[in-house]
């Protein structure tokens, strides 16, 4: 019977971050930054007969959290949102705090629960290095993953990158 042979060797390395990103708005520059910037030098590559950037956004998820208080400042109910995308984030946020119907309904104010601080916010970007290796990264509010990577050169750069920004210390 044949054994199996390893052929790669494939890697995570994780950041925490120091404080979470603040908001929506900055963890948007960032992730555009990335797409639009490529500061990391992908390339562009072809697979299955598609072309493909160097960085892709792929899997994305927002999810805004509320609570509603009675007159009491007593927590009556609570709700999150999940969006797949930034502007569905942002247009769910505005539509369910001006819902004076679902406000009624849960028999209180709506709020942000804890201002916002409490939502969360995941983007995973798909990325060519020039060496020919695909790997991801994934941003979140509390940390920057990097996986399936093999090179060590691939996390140098993203660490280079991610100490020149200040909410990615």
């Amino acid at each position: 019977m044949a054994d199996f042979v390893e052929r790669s060797v494939v890697k995570t390395a994780i950041r925490e971050l120091a404080a979470p990103i603040a908001d929506i708005a900055t963890f948007d520059s960032i992730v555009q930054d990335v797409l639009t910037n490529n500061p990391w030098g992908c390339t562009p590559y072809v697979s299955g007969s598609v072309s493909h950037d160097g960085v892709e956004k792929g899997a994305e998820g927002y999810t805004a959290k509320f609570l509603f208080e009675d007159l009491q400042a007593d927590e009556v109910g609570n709700l999150s949102a999940k969006a797949e995308g930034v502007a569905a984030y942002n247009g769910s946020v505005a539509a369910i705090l001006a819902d004076t119907a679902l406000a009624t309904a849960m028999g209180g104010d709506c709020i942000r629960r804890a201002g916002g601080t409490q939502d969360s916010y995941s983007c995973m970007i798909k990325c060519h290095d020039p060496n020919g290796e695909i790997y991801y990264v994934k941003f979140t509010r509390e940390y920057v993953t990097i996986s399936s990577y093999e090179s060590d050169t691939i996390v140098t750069a993203i660490e280079t990158w991610a100490d020149g920004i200040p909410e990615l210390a």
